[in-house]
């Protein structure tokens, strides 16, 4: 029984007394949510900084607007007495309409007084209990509600209300909280009546999410409260000067806003007015932000100062929205492994409350908005660390919902902040922070110390720009306000040296005595803090933390303290929790030490770096090489300035550094040298080029103008000064340069060199007069060059300075090829070398050049004319407009106009596929007709009229002999005709003695052009011998003979023609024929006429022939069929047999589609044949049988034609469709009786009658033994005596009919299956493969596709229907009806088609249930229909999910959607849905032709594709997603998306779903449907490498990253393509890669580096170029390990690369550049004397070298020497070239005088002759020397090549010139005599050993006698066959006939069996060997040592003991046989003689 309605606090005293919201305030909320779009929701949501998941649900609710009022509240924005934060953001969104309704009905509803807020403190409670209430309206469901107001005795109004709403379970959540019976802290009233309503389990999970709200609300609050109570012990405790302890600052009492810019999203910086803006325009698409700046610039003053306002929740702060904000000093985290460690080891306090988990909760709660701070990561240690946690942080790896706010110097800016990172650039204080400062922290209200302090800045400028780092600013202010006398400071360095001499003196004033001197003694000698200093930030981590006590150790207590107290150490105390057994072990205390800021540990770093100048130069050039300027600079800064010595060398090798020009300035300002050390530097530094950047500091570009104006007043040259996008303007007053920072540049007089870069900027004409104006005042200033502006077509010539004019100064444009004409103020070529090029060339004006550029080239022009220069040719490529006929000037498309050019060649008109009209034509005759050297006009890619009327042809042109050429080249107008013509004498000899031709697809020029030749050659008598018009004849004038051609020209008859050659593919009429004759009759030469390929009439009527053609005796030939026509009679006989034999051998055909001509033609062929009596093979009848008529025994055919019976015919073919009746097969019969040499008849495509009285066949056939076959294959035969079809062939267990089955193979099967069944034989299965077409309810059969019928077959036990697609209800009820007709039939399965979910059972034949027929869906029977319930029934659970994929069978991919269909409708919930094809989806329609229907029970879609998918498919993709209602994700891979598509085309349910498109399976590239846009997660401007063993996944996403980044204008450094070129598609503009994969130009790419192996050909180098060109932005392609050609063609190479100085590098050390405007390979270092590749350089430094040794060659540059080094692979006889071990290939180089080969081991005979044959190559070489390897003895003389001999090569075969190679007698000669000892030791060289063995070769194969050979432990091993010895070396000794003594000495070695044989075998092969002596070893023991004939064998184990062998043992001296006891002592000796002597040492040593 429900309890009365006072229990559930509806009405009565206790529901009176709960705290409830007002209903008034309700009331205001229901309002609001009325005027709330998605569109404000979301602006506000932003402005409010929710979280994503919040502002997804947001999105995705479906009253969105209710939702956000509920959210408002729960966060505190809207409360009954304040709604001031919702009027705030409606205003600062730009809603100002909105926010007046608003404020007007907060006073009707809630009386709140303007102004009278009484705004509530944020209550977390309030927030917590606002997601509560958004998770209890998602649980209650609409009868839930209503009972609920039932319950609550709500009114009935108030119900329909409710019920009405959209979301009726939000406003019902709202009612219960007014009316009490939900509240934050209690909602008991609604659990009872949840329990009440027997809904507990609604009850228990409501209860449960309260809960969880009480829990979050405690623990949250807790932990805010924690961070808070430790932030304030961070931002209350500034120093602002590090001495002054006694007063310390809350951040907010001297925090002044520094000035700011942002970066926009094109990478431009833009100012920031206030950090109170930080998150409105630097956010991002990534929750990143960084906060960078200089050092001393405020970035942790400012993070202090945010954290201040998050914890006193400032209102006009950003920074006080986070619900959580964590600050954590980076400084401190090294070591630190988690985000969690952190804050429980920094941030929570010792007694916390919290638990580790807890605060983990809270962190991972993506509801919850969460900012941390990092800063100082320049300090952090761990930033190196790839792993690290702020690493995977800063990635987004790790809590991607939590904003990050990261504070940085700018030289250490994360690698994971890319250009999706917001970025904040500091920019220090200008002179009003500074003021603010001094009156707000330093001064108070004496403003007259305020301007004593002041004064000081203003009167010092540099001072003034140092100070604008707010530290320096701020300790020089404290300072000042101190001291009474202000010191003057120069310098950073004098400015800190001064501050730390204020922080001692400061200390020393406080004491006296001695230990006043104990603290001057320590504040002069500080060299141990120095080198600490300079360890710590030096180290492989930097480290900036210490513990108190390693210092106090260090350094000493007095010292240590010294420094804390005046500040410069700071002491920091923090937790130490060390995981003890014990909570005392647990948490401890430590003291950490700091200095007070990195910049002083830079100062004692370069305290002790200067002075290492002098003691310890290796780390002081160690520092300087390993260590950046750029993030160290005060260390450098500092040691300039502390130390003259070290500023020399530092400025010299910082110049060595990238961009180290600009930090060399600011070095060289801090010396405190003499003058003219001072200008020594300045004059270097002003040698090379002097840059003031945009990006520079104001104190860097002040600083580089000091150093000019120094330059300057002491007269020293400089080179150049670039302003970098810093000009601004020109102070006309001042005559000065004014930049953008404000500055001002004076006129420089040494300078030479002036360039101004101003970004696309337009420069006026005013503006270039003021420049000409200032650079005049450059007294030495000789050029002033513009770059990547766009500078005014013409400046007035009286506006320019005379002087600049008298002093030939050049003005020039950026492209370098332009300058500006002073006395004429236009533009021109630039330089005599390119106006002669030009002119000896071809000048081209292209339609894209700029304006300057087009007038430099007339302006060139013109002068040429003044000058009298022949000018070769002026290409106008598609530049061309009209012909000014008023100036007579052609008109550019530019609006330039060119005059007539008196002296010009040869004039070229491109027009991109223009048609040139009559009068166009005519005007620029005219025009040319001016140009009186003009001597030719081409035309190109245009189309010219047919004919131009002479009289308008200018009769100047025609009297000096000038071409109009067209554009195919082999045209030109005739100019007294007016008509085109061929081109030369040539060309119309070759014609008319050969054929003429006519084509029908010439243009109409060429075939007048012909028309014209045979008019000509009538006037010039000059026959032709044949005419062929080629399928171009249209009419034919029977009574004049004139031939229309289809182009509408006229042809003539011709007097000089003697052949002519009809070539048609259609029929030609009789009328047409008659007028050909005619033609024929009229042409008087001709004497044959010729058809081919067309159909002739059969006959001519012999009256309208012409006689005179008879008695002319002309022929009239149809090669087709070999006929020749009798005039007299006018028709055709034989001319040629074999012709028709051909024919008729092949067979015959009369179709139903030829035509009657045609019919006609083939019936008269067949007589022809008959007469001929010529059999013919076969006659096939294809679909034209129409009947037989039996009176004249002829076969009628559909045309009406009768076709004989043909006796000369063998076999009859009938082709027909359909069943044949009995008596159309009886009719055939009897033409086949007429034919009486006919043998067989076939029947194809058709099915016969199963049987035929056998009454009704003519005995005749029969007696003939007629064959009837029925189909192709013979498989039924028609057996004319049983008058039965009989099938010869059993049909298979499956008998299958196709769709892809010819006509034939169906009907041969389907009478197959009649016979079966007539015959009563069982068949298995019949598979019908798509094949249906319907079933004929009338015949009771299946209509197949092919058109035959499907009888019901009775005999067949199962069916198997193989469709595609889906399966309407209707034919699945026409397969079924077939089924029923087929008797035996019990089963019938489809494969591979999809089935209807359902069909109504009242529509399912009775029969077939009864049959107990089985109806299975695909072949593993996952599915079968139930023909009872008429419904699909699944076998399998499909939740898990379903994958469909390429690999898929057709079947299987129907099961697959099948069971999803059957899983949505039993609303069953499937988790996840791949589809991965392998082309293009179209509406996903899969490449089976199934398409998949939209499962609304499914969550997620993955698409596999590759290659690109087109804007439409991606499309039809999103609109499938559309039909799954619940998906949530769609996944693409392997592909490659389109960058955007408009958001029109994406249907907004999409969005409102909040469905996420990620295009990647690294997820680092998704598709924002709201923006219709590619979104890349990585930043990817540092650069990207794609490379040939990347996944196409990896590959896709590396692409799309690319494509992201050109359409967002984001600069990428560098595309590295790594081996994986294929080739550049010219029709896409794309580079296609190895895998498949198309890359597309992106611009934004500045860098191109391609990798390659091999040598790369001329087109692969311009099909790289091409793709260049269309990388817009790119400046620099770089090769690399491959070897480019010498040159290309220039005509070959992209002008726009040249325009664009596009720098083409061949190598990493630039050694080798490619010039593309000379097309040269060009070497930028000279080679050295002796040039070496060697096997170890890598492939880049090989084809660096190579490349150097091709240019030199091209140049003729000579090579002293060229080494290859171990790097020899192969000779390649096929290019001449020299194979490198790498793969790459050496091409000869002629301009090498010696080549010098360094090999191991022993060269055979052919790799001598390898590197001979390269040696040939190398035209200029004269010598070879072969090093460290061995030669062969001798090469037969004919396989060296005689030119070597005839050259003189000199083939030295070692480096002491010991050998040599004799190419006249093949032969290794000796050039000293042997010495009686011929030592080969192991310490030795390999080339000495070298050397030493091919003396020894050649003296054996001299003969010369070898008194000793010694192998001091050189020896290593031996073949078996004993042949040669292996040397340590890797050298090998071959066997030497003539050695006498060998003496083998290994000290210490015990010698193996196998070697110990292996040596006596070699003996052996040495004979006449006398003696063999080894020496200091250990022989192994053999029972019986194998003796050699006439060779001494002697062992000398000892000094002084040696034994003899003899027949095969041992003796010693005195002739005593060594037993196995005595050997075995001897062992023992040995070991222990040799055990501890140094040999062993010194025995390894010589080997290595």
């Amino acid at each position: 029984m429900a309890d009365s309605p006072s229990t559930h606090g509806a009405t009565g005293s206790e529901g009176q007394q709960r705290k409830s919201t007002p209903p008034a305030f309700r009331r205001f909320k229901i309002a609001l949510s009325t005027i709330l779009t998605i569109k404000v929701i979301l602006e506000l949501a932003v402005t409010f900084g929710y979280p994503n998941a919040l502002v997804d649900e947001l999105q995705g609710a479906s009253d969105s607007a209710l939702l956000m009022v509920m959210v408002m509240e729960g966060r505190g924005q809207i409360h009954p007495t304040d709604i001031s934060p919702l009027l705030g953001a409606l205003e600062d969104t730009g809603h100002h309409g909105i926010a007046t309704d608003v404020r007007a009905w907060s006073l009707v509803y809630l009386d709140i007084i303007p102004g009278k807020e009484q705004k509530p403190k944020k209550s977390l409670e309030l927030s917590s209990f606002g997601r509560f209430k958004i998770a209890l309206s998602t649980a209650l469901r609409e009868q839930t509600i209503q009972n609920l107001g039932a319950l609550f005795e709500y009114p009935r109004a108030l119900m329909d209300e409710i019920r009405n709403a959209k979301n009726s379970a939000l406003l019902m959540t709202m009612h219960m909280e007014e009316r009490g019976q939900i509240q934050s802290a209690d909602i008991s009233p609604l659990l009872t009546a949840l329990k009440d309503l027997r809904l507990h389990g609604v009850a228990s999970d409501v209860e449960d999410q309260f809960n969880e709200h009480l829990r979050i609300t405690g623990k949250m609050a807790a932990f805010i409260e924690e961070l808070k109570e430790t932030c304030h012990t961070l931002y209350d405790k500034i120093q602002p000067i590090p001495y002054i302890k006694e007063k310390l600052y809350s951040v907010d009492k001297v925090f002044i806003e520094v000035g700011m810019e942002h970066c926009d999203s094109r990478g431009s910086w833009k100012t920031l007015s206030s950090y109170r803006g930080i998150f409105s325009v630097a956010k991002g698409t990534s929750r990143i932000q960084v906060i960078e700046g200089e050092p001393g610039y405020g970035k942790s003053t400012l993070a202090l100062q945010l954290v201040y306002d998050w914890c006193n929740e400032v209102s006009d702060s950003p920074f006080c929205k986070p619900d959580i904000l964590i600050f954590l000093n980076l400084r401190h985290l090294g070591g630190i492994t988690s985000f969690m460690e952190a804050i429980e080891q920094f941030l929570l306090p010792q007694d916390s409350v919290l638990e580790r988990q807890d605060v983990e909760q809270l962190i991972n709660n993506k509801n919850v908005n969460i900012l941390v701070i990092f800063d100082a990561y320049d300090e952090y240690p761990d930033q190196h660390i790839e792993d690290s946690f702020v690493a995977k942080i800063l990635e987004e790896q790790i809590l991607r919902h939590v904003d990050v706010l990261l504070t940085t110097r700018s030289s250490c800016i994360p690698p994971a902040c890319g250009s999706r990172t917001g970025r904040i650039r500091l920019t220090g204080f200008d002179e009003g922070a500074r003021e603010q400062y001094v009156r707000k922290a330093v001064t108070g209200d004496d403003e007259a110390e305020v301007q004593r302090i002041l004064e000081q800045f203003n009167t010092n400028p540099i001072l003034r720009d140092i100070c604008q780092a707010p530290l320096f600013s701020v300790m020089y202010a404290h300072v000042a306000h101190e001291e009474e006398e202000f010191h003057n400071v120069r310098s950073v360095t004098e400015f800190f040296l001064y501050m730390i001499s204020c922080f001692h003196s400061h200390a020393q004033n406080k004491v006296s005595g001695e230990k006043r001197k104990q603290l001057q003694r320590y504040a002069s000698n500080h060299k141990k803090l120095d080198k600490f200093a300079f360890d710590s930030l030096t180290g492989a981590n930097q480290q900036l933390l210490w513990d108190k006590k390693i210092l106090i150790k260090k350094f000493g207590a007095d010292f240590y303290g010294l420094y804390v107290n005046i500040g410069i150490l700071v002491e920091e105390e923090v937790i130490n929790r060390n995981r003890g057994a014990t909570v005392a072990e647990f948490i401890q205390y430590r003291t950490e030490v700091h200095f007070y800021h990195k910049l002083f540990c830079e100062w004692f770093a370069a305290c002790h770096l200067a002075k290492s100048v002098t003691s310890f130069w290796s780390l002081f050039h160690d520092f300087c090489k390993r260590v950046n300027p750029y993030d160290l600079q005060f260390v450098y800064r500092f040691a300039c300035g502390i130390n003259p010595a070290a500023a020399k060398e530092v400025i010299k090798l910082v110049q060595k550094k990238q961009d180290g020009d600009k930090f060399a300035v600011l070095c060289a300002l801090e010396q405190k040298d003499s003058a003219d050390d001072v200008l020594n530097t300045v004059r270097d530094l002003v040698s090379r080029d002097v840059r003031i950047s945009e990006n520079d500091t104001k104190l860097l570009q002040r600083t580089t103008m000091q150093l000019l104006e120094l330059a300057s007043q002491k007269e020293v040259p400089i080179k150049c000064l670039i302003l970098d996008c810093t000009f601004d303007s020109i102070d006309k007053k001042l005559a000065h340069i004014a930049l953008k920072s404000g500055l001002c540049l004076r006129p420089i007089a040494p300078l030479k060199l002036l360039i101004i870069r101003m970004e696309a900027t337009d420069v006026s004409e005013p503006e270039i007069i003021s420049i000409l104006g200032y650079v005049g005042q450059c007294d030495d200033l000789a050029e002033l060059r513009f770059e990547e502006c766009n500078l005014p077509v013409s400046v007035p010539a009286t506006s320019i300075p005379s002087e600049l004019i008298s002093r030939n100064f050049k003005v020039v444009h950026s492209s370098g090829q332009y300058h500006l004409d002073l006395r004429m103020g236009q533009w021109g070529v630039f330089g005599e070398e390119n106006i002669e090029n030009l002119c000896s060339n071809v000048i081209t004006v292209e339609k894209e050049d700029p304006l300057i550029q087009q007038q430099a080239m007339l302006l060139l022009l013109t002068n040429s004319v003044r000058d009298n220069v022949p000018i070769k040719c002026l290409n106008l490529d598609r530049s061309f407009d009209s012909i000014d006929k008023k100036l007579a000037h052609i008109a550019l498309k530019s609006g330039v106009g060119l005059r007539p050019i008196a002296s010009l060649q040869l004039l070229i008109i491109r027009m991109e596929a223009t048609d040139v009209s009559e009068p166009e034509l005519i005007s620029i005759l005219g025009y040319v007709g001016q140009c009186g050297n003009l001597a030719e006009l081409r035309f190109e890619e245009c189309n010219l009229p047919v004919s131009v009327p002479a009289t308008s042809i200018p009769s100047e042109l025609i009297s000096r002999n000038f071409k109009v050429v067209h554009p195919s080249g082999k045209y030109h107008l005739d100019l007294r005709m007016g008509q085109w013509g061929v081109f030369g004498e040539e060309n119309i000899g070759n014609l008319c003695s050969n054929v003429i031709t006519v084509k029908k697809e010439d243009l109409l020029i060429q075939q007048q052009a012909m028309l014209l030749l045979l008019t000509n050659s009538v006037r010039d008598n000059r026959s032709v011998n044949c005419l062929r018009l080629d399928r171009c004849m249209d009419q034919v004038d029977a009574a004049d003979g004139i031939v229309t051609l289809k182009s509408g020209l006229s042809l003539l008859p011709s007097s000089v023609l003697k052949k002519t050659e009809i070539n048609e593919d259609d029929e030609v009429t009789e009328e047409k024929m008659i007028g050909l004759l005619t033609y024929v009759s009229m042409s008087e030469q001709i004497v044959e006429l010729v058809f081919d390929g067309c159909i002739l009439p059969r006959t001519i009527p012999a009256r309208r022939i012409d006689t005179t053609l008879i008695r002319r005796n002309v022929k009239v030939s149809y090669t087709r069929y070999g006929y020749k026509m009798k005039l007299e009679v006018g028709q055709w006989e034989v001319d040629d047999v074999d012709v028709i034999r051909k024919l008729c051998s092949d067979g015959l055909t009369v179709s139903r589609d030829h035509s009657v001509l045609l019919q006609q033609s083939t019936i008269l062929l067949l007589e022809k044949s008959t007469q001929q009596n010529i059999p013919v093979t076969c006659l096939t009848l294809d679909q034209c049988i129409q009947e037989f008529d039996v009176t004249t025994s002829s076969m009628v055919l559909t045309s009406g034609l009768s076709l004989p019976g043909v006796s000369s015919v063998m076999k009859l073919k009938v082709t027909e469709s359909g069943n044949m009746s009995e008596d159309s097969f009886l009719q055939v019969l009897a033409f086949v009786k007429e034919c009486e040499d006919m043998n067989e008849v076939s029947f194809h495509g058709c099915i016969l009658p199963v049987s035929i009285p056998t009454e009704r066949i003519d005995d005749s056939l029969i007696t003939r033994n007629v064959k009837v076959s029925c189909c192709p294959d013979n498989n039924l035969l028609f057996n004319l005596r049983s008058g039965k079809l009989e099938s010869q062939t059993k049909l298979p267990d499956d008998t299958p009919i196709r769709n892809s089955d010819t006509v034939a193979s169906q009907a041969s099967t389907i009478m197959q299956l009649m016979v079966a069944s007539a015959d009563k034989i069982p068949v298995t299965c019949l598979t019908l493969d798509q094949c249906i077409d319907k079933f004929d309810v009338t015949t009771s059969n299946m209509v197949l596709t092919s058109g035959l019928s499907l009888p019901g077959v009775s005999s067949v036990m199962k069916l198997n229907v193989t469709e595609s697609g889906h399966m309407s209800e209707d034919r699945f009820i026409q397969v079924l009806a077939f089924v029923k007709e087929c008797k035996d039939m019990n089963e019938v399965s489809f494969n591979s088609c999809i089935l209807p979910v359902s069909i109504p059972t009242e529509r399912i034949d009775d029969s077939l249930i009864t049959r107990n027929v089985k109806v299975s869906c695909c072949p593993d029977n996952n599915l079968l229909f139930n023909l009872r319930s008429g419904k699909l029934e699944s076998k399998t659970d499909v939740s898990g999910g379903v994958r469909i994929q390429n690999s898929d069978t057709t079947a299987s991919l129907a099961s697959k959607i099948m069971q999803l269909m059957v899983a949505s409708a039993d609303h069953a919930k499937v988790t996840n849905c791949i589809v991965t094809p392998d082309s293009t989806t179209s509406s996903i329609l899969i490449r089976t032709g199934i398409s998949i229907p939209g499962v609304p029970y499914d969550e997620e879609l993955e698409v596999t594709e590759s290659g690109h998918i087109s804007e439409d498919n991606f499309v039809q993709v999103l609109s499938f997603v559309e039909a799954f209602k619940y998906m949530k994700e769609v996944s693409f891979h392997g592909c490659i998306l389109p960058v955007s598509i408009p958001t029109e085309c994406i249907d907004q349910s999409l969005i409102t779903r909040n469905v996420k498109v990620s295009c990647c399976s690294d997820n680092k590239v998704e598709f924002d449907i709201r923006s219709g846009k590619l979104e890349s997660k990585t930043d990817v401007s540092g650069g990207v490498r794609i490379q040939n063993s990347d996944t196409a996944a990896s590959l896709a996403s590396k692409i799309m990253q690319l494509m992201v980044a050109s359409a967002d204008h984001i600069p990428v450094t560098c595309l590295t393509l790594d081996q994986c070129i294929d080739k550049f598609d010219v029709t896409t503009s794309n580079m296609v890669l190895t895998s498949g994969l198309s890359l597309p130009g992106v611009s934004s790419v500045m860098k191109l580096k391609v990798t390659e192996s091999g040598i790369m050909s001329e087109d692969q180098c311009l099909q790289v170029l091409a793709f260049v060109k269309e990388c817009r932005d790119m400046n620099e392609v770089s090769f690399d390990g491959c070897v480019l050609p010498v040159s290309i063609p220039t005509e070959r190479i992209d002008h726009s690369l040249i325009t664009r100085n596009v720098k083409v590098s061949c190598c990493p050390d630039n050694k080798v550049l490619f010039n593309l405007g000379s097309g040269k390979l060009e070497s930028q270092t000279k080679l050295p004397d002796d040039t070496p590749i060697r096997n170890s350089d890598t492939v880049a430094e090989q084809a660096s070298t190579i490349m150097q040794l091709m240019v030199a060659s091209a140049d003729k540059i000579p090579v002293t020497c060229l080494t290859l080094d171990q790097c020899i692979d192969k000779f390649d006889v096929t290019t001449s070239n020299m194979v490198l071990t790498s793969g790459l290939s050496l091409p000869g180089v002629s301009s090498v005088m010696k080549l010098k080969v360094t090999e191991s081991g022993i060269m055979s005979e052919d790799q001598c002759l390898q590197v001979l044959a390269f040696v040939k190559e190398c035209r200029d070489m004269n010598e070879v020397s072969f090093s460290s390897c061995v030669l062969p003895v001798s090469i037969p003389t004919e396989r060296i090549d005689h030119s070597l001999i005839t050259r003189n090569v000199k083939v030295s075969c070692c480096s002491d010139n010991k050998v040599e190679f004799n190419l006249r007698s093949g032969k290794l000669e000796s050039k000293t005599e042997l010495p009686a000892d011929v030592f080969i030791r192991s310490s030795h060289a390999v080339a000495e050993q070298a050397s030493t063995i091919m003396q020894l070769m050649v003296a054996s194969a001299d003969k010369i006698p070898i008194t000793r050979v010694r192998l001091l432990e050189s020896f290593s091993s031996v073949d078996s066959d004993g042949l040669s010895l292996v040397l340590h070396s890797g050298l090998c000794l071959p066997r030497l006939s003539s050695l006498k003594l060998w003496i083998w000495t290994e000290r210490g070695r015990e010698v193996t069996v196998d070697e110990w044989t292996g040596i006596l075998n070699y003996a052996k092969n040495c004979q006449p060997l006398k003696e063999l002596l080894m020496r200091w070893c250990l022989l192994p023991w053999l029972d019986n040592n194998p003796n050699i004939a006439n060779t001494r064998v002697k062992w000398n184990p000892f000094y002084g003991e040696y034994y003899i062998l003899q027949s095969g043992r041992w003796q010693d001296q005195a002739g005593q046989v060594l037993t196995r006891e005595a050997y075995d002592d001897l062992v023992k000796k040995f070991r222990e003689e040799f055990r501890n002597d140094d040999w062993q040492k010194q025995r390894r040593a010589n080997r290595e």
